[in-house]
């Protein structure tokens, strides 16, 4: 689990003046509501690779994301695991199985140092109770990730391999990527290939021989988790092209 900051810095997260509030659902409450988020909270501090939750766990809080990056992982019985979705500042996670009544489905595991605020389930409840728009926030949440969820599965089934790699760098250039000296596309990749292998529903293997493909075709760059794309545009005509 991620270790909890001391007593005496547990304040330097303040909701109030949250860098990452207006992005979260919680920029609908007023200022009473998240003065009693603040009372209940804990802040977080997790290295890479620490736990918010595990899958099996009772679900007793949920977690708004401050910085950093958590992975959502699910795991069968014999305990394969796949990654089913990147969760990044200003988003909350929890929530769907505090109100299922479940225990938490999936396993939150922080791919990069990050900090998380933990809302006991009770403080959430009394705020949906106190402000419904805090509950369409959640609703809208919940549908953009069945949408999201949706689209990949579409994308497994009618895109190959190689349009679907390039789908995600373009998704990643967003929040990952900058602007070289000589005007290329450098993205810092979040995940391992095995991650992006599970995230596109193929194996690590056809990930590498995708890769060399486009590096082969002088489409991007490969060095360790940096990749190097010269050129947007023939990357977009290519995602675009009616063959693909």
């Amino acid at each position: 689990m991620g270790a909890s900051i001391p007593p005496d810095g547990c304040n330097q997260l303040i909701c109030m003046t949250c860098r990452s509030r207006s992005q979260s659902d919680w920029c609908v409450l007023n200022d009473d509501e998240i003065a009693l988020i603040d009372k209940v909270k804990l802040v977080r501090t997790c290295r890479k690779g620490d736990l918010l939750y595990a899958q099996g766990d009772t679900c007793h809080s949920i977690f708004c994301v401050v910085s950093g990056m958590v992975a959502l992982r699910k795991s069968d019985a014999d305990g394969n695991s796949i990654l089913l979705r990147l969760v990044h500042a200003g988003q909350t996670l929890g929530y769907r199985d505090m109100f299922a009544d479940k225990m938490y489905t999936n396993s939150a595991e922080v791919l990069r140092p990050s900090a998380v605020c933990q809302i006991p389930e009770a403080a959430v409840r009394k705020l949906l109770e106190h402000n419904p728009k805090l509950g369409f926030q959640f609703l809208n949440h919940c549908a953009a990730d069945q949408e999201s969820t949706e689209e990949s599965l579409l994308h497994q089934i009618t895109l190959p391999v190689r349009s679907r790699l390039i789908h995600l760098l373009l998704t990643l250039k967003d929040r990952y990527g900058d602007r070289a000296d000589d005007g290329s596309l450098v993205v810092s990749l979040p995940m391992t290939r095995q991650d992006i292998a599970a995230l596109l529903g193929t194996r690590p293997e056809t990930i590498a021989r995708t890769i060399n493909d486009l590096v082969s075709d002088e489409l991007m760059n490969f060095a360790g988790r940096i990749v190097s794309i010269p050129n947007l545009d023939v990357l977009l005509d290519e995602i675009e092209s009616p063959g693909l």
